[in-house]
């Protein structure tokens, strides 16, 4: 089962990395694929090699070089597909121009994304060109998402029907996955067809993760790299029971805690990342978090030396006024530790521990509690119901319909790719 470790939550926090600048890819010069007689050139490569680097955060290293040029190049070899069966159909059905977007609607998408950075157009562009990303790469790539988007959703998304049926199946299922365990998760798949392998995928993964432990955005690498659906909104996948991913990544999950990010998950078509935001146990049980300060006793110890560490921890309960507060309060007092118990479900707390989470409120102290092995002041620093809130008939209709257009959309470029004639130098 893949291990994990814990990161902190600069991994969580997207942007724009302003800084430092990506260095340029040594590529040949040239010719550096064609895709139905349509060339990508070196500087082609290049430039979304460093737009990929911009905005993703990701550094580029002797270790990471060709997978970034590899996935730079996949990405450009799909955008001039989408582009050609874009133009294509516009002149089959005599819409020129009509199903392309018009530069008027790429301004307004570039503004968007400026503002989403809290920047204005002009200072969006001065950021591409610190990158060295001329800003023409950059709209080209936002009119071929764009345009490929509108046309799936416009001309295939009357075809889409959820029934009735469907949503009860789904509602149904859900319902029944409630009393599971759910992870509220980010996710990044790395696609052994795009990485060249399931080896190099797993590579690939390993490189991000290193730099996410160095605080480069989640989000932004989920984004530019991952190759699901949930990219669109930076990898975030919201709320997955039990059942609901592969087996793979639940096996990783299942040994996480919240705010750890896995390592490099193989499956059969490439590898995951998951971050794991939130868990819950399922089942409708109380869970909360718990923080304990403790000291040693045996379980023979005499009365005295019992009553001597009752007094101690009763001295230091009120210097506990919230659990932030907890460790500082018992920092240099001899003989007493702080820790994390994490989250429980209140009815698999030992009878002693379940008494003080019932009846304490969040960041409330409990008397000093005596187990086998010594005394405990046990602090609940959160509570929650574990059950699942099941989302609307109206947000399981939008979401089926979603999955159905993401299956069109993802089966019409395998389509365009194996009729296409590639070559790469």
């Amino acid at each position: 089962a893949a291990g994990v470790f814990a990161v902190t939550l600069g991994v969580g926090q997207p942007g724009m990395a302003q800084t430092p600048r990506p260095q340029p890819a040594v590529l040949r010069e040239g010719v550096e694929a064609v895709v139905n007689d349509e060339i990508i050139s070196t500087y082609d490569l290049k430039q979304r090699m460093l737009l990929l680097i911009g905005r993703s955060g990701v550094q580029m290293t002797a270790e990471n070089q060709a997978e970034l040029q590899q996935q730079a190049l996949y990405g450009l070899i799909d955008e001039r597909l989408k582009m050609q069966e874009l133009r294509h159909q516009e002149q089959e059905r005599g819409a020129i121009g009509k199903i392309i977007v018009p530069d008027a609607e790429i301004d307004d998408e570039i503004r968007q994304l400026a503002a989403r950075n809290r920047l204005t157009p002009e200072q969006y562009y001065q950021v591409l060109a610190s990158w060295g990303v001329n800003p023409e790469t950059e709209r080209e790539r936002v009119r071929a998402e764009r345009s490929w988007m509108y046309w799936i959703s416009g001309f295939y998304g009357r075809r889409v029907r959820v029934s009735d049926a469907e949503i009860n199946l789904t509602l149904a299922d859900l319902t029944a996955r409630s009393n599971k365990p759910s992870y509220l998760i980010g996710e990044i798949f790395i696609d052994a067809a795009r990485a060249g392998s399931v080896e190099r995928a797993v590579e690939l993964a390993g490189q991000l993760i290193a730099q996410m432990q160095q605080n480069v955005p989640f989000q932004n690498v989920a984004t530019q790299f991952s190759a699901l659906p949930t990219a669109a909104n930076g990898g975030d996948a919201g709320w997955l029971a039990s059942g609901q991913m592969r087996p793979e990544v639940e096996a990783a999950l299942e040994q996480m805690r919240a705010g750890q990010l896995s390592r490099p998950i193989p499956v059969q078509d490439g590898a995951y990342i998951v971050y794991l935001r939130e868990k819950r146990s399922g089942g409708g049980s109380p869970v909360v978090s718990l923080k304990q300060v403790a000291t040693r006793l045996a379980p023979d110890a005499p009365a005295a030396e019992v009553q001597a560490a009752q007094t101690k921890l009763l001295a230091l309960k009120p210097k506990i006024t919230t659990c932030a507060t907890l460790e500082q309060a018992v920092e240099g007092v001899d003989g007493v530790a702080a820790g994390d118990l994490g989250e429980a479900e209140v009815k698999d707390l030992s009878p002693a521990f379940r008494d003080a989470a019932e009846r304490l409120q969040p960041n409330q102290v409990s008397d000093p509690i005596r187990t086998e092995i010594g005394l405990h002041l046990v602090a609940v620093c959160g509570r929650r119901d574990s059950s699942v809130e099941l989302p609307s008939r109206e947000d399981i209709k939008s979401e089926l319909e979603n999955q159905k257009l993401s299956l069109i959309a993802k089966r019409e470029m395998l389509n365009l790719r194996s009729a296409a004639t590639i070559e790469t130098r």
